[in-house]
C-alpha cells in the first residue's frame, strides 16, 4: 500500500488505555445501575458525549454534559497502567527521521488524550486532533478529514490506523487507507481494511525519493 502520511488512533492504537478506560466507565455504570459489560459493548472507538447520550435516553443536554465531566474528571486523573503498544514509539520515531507527517487523531477530548499521550511517552504529536474539534464523532468522517487537511494532504493519501470498528469505519468514510491494528474480527468492513495486524511491529515503512511512502508487511 502507498501512502503520503499516517493518521493514528490514540487508545489500544498507540496507546495502552484499555485498563484504565473500562475502570472509568465501569464507576460511571455503577452510579447509574448499569450492566458492565452492556456500557462496555458500545463505548469502544466513540466520543464518550455520543455513549452518554446513548445510555441516557430522555436526559437533558444539560445532565448529560455533568455525567461528561465528571467522567472526564474520571478518566483524565486515571493514568495507572498506561503504557505505548508494541511497535508504536518505534514506528513514530522513525516516521519522524524518515520526514513522513503523521497525526493523532482521537476521539477522546484535550484532557485525557494529552494525558494518556504523555503517560505513554509517545513522540510530540505536530498535529492532535481530539473530540473539541469535530461536530461529529466516528464512525463519521469528520475527525479524518480533518487530521488529513492539517497534514496537508488528501484523504486517499493517507492511511488510518485503528483499533475499532467505528474509528475504521470513519477512515473508511474519509477516504483514506486503512491499517486495521486488533479490531475484531466480527467488524464490519474489515476486508476492505489494506491490512490486518494484531502489531504495529509488522509494519514495514519506507519513504522514497517522490515522497511516496510504501507501506508493506514484515516478511
Amino acid at each position: 500500500m502507498q501512502c503520503k502520511g499516517f493518521l493514528f488512533d490514540l487508545d489500544g492504537t498507540l496507546v495502552d488505555s484499555l485498563p484504565v478506560v473500562e475502570r472509568s466507565w465501569c464507576r460511571w455504570a455503577d452510579k447509574h445501575g448499569l450492566d458492565h459489560q452492556y456500557v462496555l459493548n458500545f463505548i469502544h472507538g466513540k466520543q464518550a458525549i455520543t455513549s452518554l447520550r446513548h445510555f441516557l435516553p430522555g436526559k437533558s443536554e444539560e445532565e448529560i454534559q455533568a455525567e461528561f465531566r465528571w467522567l472526564e474528571q474520571i478518566e483524565a486523573r486515571d493514568i495507572e497502567g498506561i503504557t505505548a503498544l508494541p511497535g508504536a514509539q518505534a514506528l513514530l520515531n522513525h516516521l519522524d527521521e524518515a520526514g513522513i507527517p503523521w497525526a493523532i487523531v482521537t476521539s477522546g477530548t484535550i484532557p485525557i488524550a494529552h494525558a494518556r499521550h504523555e503517560a505513554a511517552g509517545l513522540a510530540a504529536a505536530k498535529v492532535f486532533v481530539t473530540a473539541e474539534q469535530v461536530k461529529r464523532g466516528k464512525p463519521e468522517p469528520d475527525a479524518y478529514l480533518l487530521g488529513a487537511k492539517l497534514l496537508g494532504l488528501a484523504p486517499e493519501e493517507c492511511a488510518v490506523v485503528e483499533d475499532a470498528e467505528a474509528g475504521m469505519l470513519s477512515g473508511l468514510a474519509a477516504g483514506c487507507h486503512v491499517i486495521a491494528v486488533n479490531v475484531p474480527a466480527t467488524a464490519s468492513r474489515l476486508d476492505e481494511a489494506d491490512f490486518v495486524l494484531t502489531t504495529l511491529e509488522a509494519l514495514t515503512v519506507v519513504k522514497g525519493p517522490d515522497g511516496i511512502v510504501d507501506v508493506r508487511l514484515k516478511s
